[in-house]
């Protein structure tokens, strides 16, 4: 059984070697898991890539002058997708591991270390995010980048993004607390026409906003005024902080307004009413749930709304949230969900005659690909192996010890895997990550600039 060729510095050179645009790459005798409904679980199947492109997934596909990378014992999957993640606070990982509340990390983090950051720190903090999340496996990221003090700041976040090679969702938001230029949201429509001026690209822009002013003040609260900017630039909303009652009453609001719809984002959306839930599905309003973050800090029901989006017809995407207190990767979120939401299930119905109704395995894989991808606005480019999307994809060594032998691809990737097991990540048609590791990083360098920076940070009084 041959599991060497995306561990094969042979294989990566011959791919490299050729130019992007007329690159083709044949992986061979793969267990491929599309997540694709018409598609499914291929066994033993050939994906083809030519250029960026996925343009043909099945068997006996002709090789033609394509590179052919033997990936025998390995599942093909989609990139995992992440809806949100505060990509600046890289350097303050696990700061607060046990944080206690919402109300904690808020006072430490966006009132206190965010205040000091200067734009080399956004640049150091969301390149840190965006390569580990490459790492694990994540293809597709939103960067809710709600540190955005200076045109400055902006820009080194997007730059960060740009830099990794990683498919990226620069969602700008002015910052919560101490001095900024108060150039958000004016800012947007340089900072499109400077890094976001094709729609065949990378990189994709929205707009980052809070659920109610109760955190910040009104200027960072949704609403009419703010859903007007993101209309004229053509950009979609993500909005953070949705959750309870004063939120339930946002979303009714929103929904008399006529701004609620696919293009928006409700990022938590934990604790919310009956009501609330029914004008989130009746408008089709996308969700992105954070399984650990709502878990570990406690916010509102501490119970990920999975079942209460379900419910109306919204299937949600799932978000790592805060590096500062949670994990990074997307593994983590899929099992917590599954089992936080199987438990549920399972303890609601005890004592009865009723059935669980528990989520599965696919499910979650679902949230953290496809689901992920349209919630990002992205469904049309990536979250599943489909002719004609982007070439968005991970290889994962089914026969490493901890997956030997493969008997469910989903349930190996869901709950058996991680990121040592994953050999090579492909972004956009080109290899992000190959023979386990992540490529043209300069690791020794990494280090030190995110050591300085973290030094600074913690050492800098608030402003």
């Amino acid at each position: 059984m041959n599991v060497n060729d995306t561990t094969s510095a042979a294989v990566l050179e011959a791919v490299r070697r050729r130019p992007a645009a007329r690159r083709r790459i044949l992986f061979t005798g793969a267990t491929i898991v599309t997540m694709d409904p018409a598609l499914g679980v291929i066994d033993g199947g050939d994906l083809l890539i030519e250029g960026d492109t996925i343009t043909g997934v099945g068997h006996g596909l002709d090789a033609g002058d394509a590179v052919v990378v033997e990936a025998d014992g390995t599942i093909l999957g989609p990139g995992f997708v992440d809806t949100h993640r505060h990509a600046w606070e890289a350097q303050l990982r696990r700061i607060m591991p046990d944080v206690d509340d919402l109300g904690g990390y808020v006072m430490a983090t966006l009132a206190g270390y965010a205040t000091v950051y200067r734009p080399e720190d956004m640049y150091i903090g969301t390149r840190l995010a965006a390569l580990t999340a490459i790492d694990s496996g994540i293809t597709t990221m939103l960067d809710f980048s709600h540190n955005s003090r200076t045109r400055e700041h902006s820009d080194a976040a997007v730059e960060a993004l740009r830099d990794t090679g990683i498919r990226g969702v620069h969602a700008s938001m002015g910052p919560h607390f101490g001095d900024w230029d108060r150039q958000w949201p004016g800012d947007l429509t340089r900072i499109k026409e400077r890094y976001f001026s094709s729609d065949d690209q990378l990189l994709t822009l929205r707009l980052a906003t809070l659920a109610t002013d109760e955190i910040a003040g009104p200027a960072l609260a949704y609403g009419p005024e703010l859903a007007r900017v993101a209309k004229h630039l053509g950009i979609g909303v993500s909005v953070d902080a949705v959750f309870g009652t004063s939120s339930s009453e946002a979303v009714l609001r929103w929904a008399g307004d006529g701004i609620l719809g696919p293009d928006v984002t409700l990022i938590h959306s934990t604790g919310l009413t009956t009501e609330a839930w029914q004008a989130m599905g009746a408008t089709g309003t996308t969700v992105a749930l954070a399984p650990t973050s709502d878990a570990q800090i406690g916010l509102e029901t501490a119970i990920p709304a999975v079942d209460e989006a379900l419910a109306v017809g919204i299937r949600p995407g799932l978000s790592i949230d805060v590096e500062v207190a949670l994990a990074s990767d997307m593994f983590t979120q899929m099992r917590a969900l599954h089992a936080i939401q199987r438990m549920r299930a399972v303890n609601a119905a005890y004592g009865t005659d009723r059935e669980p109704s528990r989520i599965t395995a696919h499910d979650v894989l679902d949230f953290a690909t496809l689901q992920g991808a349209r919630t990002n606005g992205l469904d049309a480019v990536t979250g599943s192996l489909t002719p004609g999307k982007k070439a968005d994809l991970l290889v994962i060594q089914a026969e490493d010890l901890n997956n030997m032998p493969l008997n469910d691809p989903i349930g190996t990737i869901v709950l058996g895997s991680d990121a040592r097991n994953i050999s090579a990540v492909l972004i956009n048609g080109e290899p992000r990550k190959w023979n386990g590791h992540v490529l043209d990083v300069d690791l020794p360098a990494l280090r030190a600039e995110v050591h300085t920076s973290r030094a600074y940070v913690l050492n800098t009084p608030p402003a």
